[in-house]
C-alpha cells in the first residue's frame, strides 16, 4: 500500500524551455574506465560536504545530460550528484555484447565504487526504472533508495507495441538507407523527445539535443529498446525494502499512469507524487524541484531507517 500520496499539479499547461543554451547549467563530466567493463562517461556535483549521493539514471534515447539538465542545480543543493550515461547511449560504454539491461545495472554499481560513491539514492526516469531496480535486486549495498519516475515494473501490451514499432521501423530504415540513418534519426528522434510544436521549436534546444543524441551505438540502442519491451519485475519488485518514492506522470502516453500506480502499489510503504506532465515532464523548468522533493523525502525516510524507525514511521503514515 502507499504509505503517503501528493499532488504536484499544474495551473497552465507545462512550461516551455527557454531559449538558452542548457549546456550552461550542466557539469562537464569525465570518461572512467570500469575494470573488465569498458569506458563509461559521468557527470558529478560534489554538493555539499558529507553530502549523501544520488545517482540519476537516465530513459531510451536520452543521455545524463539530456534527461537531467533541468535537476542539477537543485539536487546539487542537498546531494552528491552523478549522473552516467548508460551504455550505448552518449559516450557510455561501447560493447560488441547485446544490450542488457542488468549490464548497464552492473556499470552503475562500478561506477559507484570507481568513485567511492555508494550507496546512493538511484533515480531512475523511464528505462532509468528498471535499471534502478535491477541496481537494487543485484547490488543492494549500493542503493539506500529509489526514485522512479515515468516508469513501471514492466511495460504493457501498448507500450510494448510502441516500442517494437519504433525499433522495426528503424531497422527497416537501416536495411536501404545505412549511410544516413546516422543523421536521419537524432534530429528526428531529438524533435520528438522534446515534445515541441514546430512553431515553438528552440533551435537551440533542439540542436542541441540532436548533437547529444548524435553520440548514440544505434545498435544498442534499437537492442535496449527490445530488452525494454521484455522487461518485467513483477515477480520481485514486492521485495524491495529500501524507501522508495515514485513519480507519476499522470499525462503520460508512453508508460501508462495506471501501470506507474500499479508498480508502485507493489513496493511496500512507497510513497506516491503526481505530476501533471507527461513522458517528457524532465523537460519542464519545474522538474528539477519535483525530483529534488522525491529524494530529500526518499533520504528522510533513509535516515529513519538508520535508526531503526522505518517502516515503523510508514506504518503509522498509513494508519492516518
Amino acid at each position: 500500500m502507499f504509505a503517503a500520496t501528493s499532488a504536484i499539479q499544474a495551473a497552465a499547461p507545462p512550461a516551455r524551455v527557454r531559449a538558452t543554451d542548457p549546456a550552461g547549467h550542466i557539469p562537464r563530466g569525465s570518461r572512467i574506465v570500469l575494470h573488465k567493463r569498458g569506458t563509461t562517461f559521468v557527470r558529478t556535483i560534489k554538493g555539499p560536504p558529507g553530502a549523501p549521493t544520488v545517482v540519476l539514471l537516465h530513459g531510451w534515447a536520452a543521455t545524463g545530460a539530456l534527461n537531467w539538465f533541468q535537476a542539477f542545480e537543485p539536487l546539487s543543493e542537498h546531494f552528491r550528484v552523478i549522473a552516467p550515461d548508460l551504455r550505448g547511449h552518449g559516450r557510455g560504454i561501447r560493447s560488441n555484447r547485446r544490450f542488457r539491461l542488468a549490464d548497464c545495472a552492473t556499470d552503475v554499481a562500478e561506477t559507484l565504487r570507481a568513485l567511492d560513491a555508494g550507496p546512493a539514492i538511484a533515480v531512475g526516469y523511464s528505462m532509468g526504472g528498471p535499471v534502478a531496480q535491477l541496481l537494487w535486486r543485484q547490488h543492494r549495498e549500493s542503493v539506500s533508495g529509489l526514485v522512479l519516475c515515468a516508469t513501471g515494473a514492466d511495460f504493457f501490451p501498448g507500450n510494448r507495441e510502441r516500442y517494437a514499432f519504433a525499433a522495426m521501423s528503424q531497422i527497416l530504415a537501416g536495411t536501404t538507407r545505412l549511410g544516413t540513418l546516422a543523421s536521419f534519426v537524432p534530429a528526428t528522434i531529438a524533435r520528438r523527445v522534446l515534445n515541441i510544436k514546430p512553431a515553438e521549436r528552440d533551435p537551440i534546444m533542439v540542436d542541441w539535443a540532436r548533437r547529444e543524441m548524435s553520440k548514440h551505438s544505434l545498435r544498442m540502442l534499437l537492442e535496449a529498446g527490445q530488452s525494454l519491451a521484455t522487461y518485467s519485475s513483477r515477480d520481485w519488485l514486492h521485495h524491495v525494502d529500501v524507501p522508495t518514492s515514485v513519480m507519476v506522470t499522470t499525462q503520460d502516453a508512453a508508460v501508462q499512469p495506471t501501470a506507474q500506480y500499479r508498480m508502485a502499489s507493489t513496493i511496500p510503504y512507497s510513497h506516491v507524487n503526481l505530476i501533471a506532465d507527461g513522458h517528457v515532464a524532465c523537460m519542464n523548468p519545474e522538474f528539477g524541484r519535483k525530483v529534488t522533493d522525491s529524494c530529500l523525502d526518499v533520504q528522510r525516510r533513509v535516515e529513519h531507517r538508520a535508526v531503526g524507525t522505518w517502516p515503523m514511521s510508514a506504518k503509522r503514515v498509513a494508519a492516518i
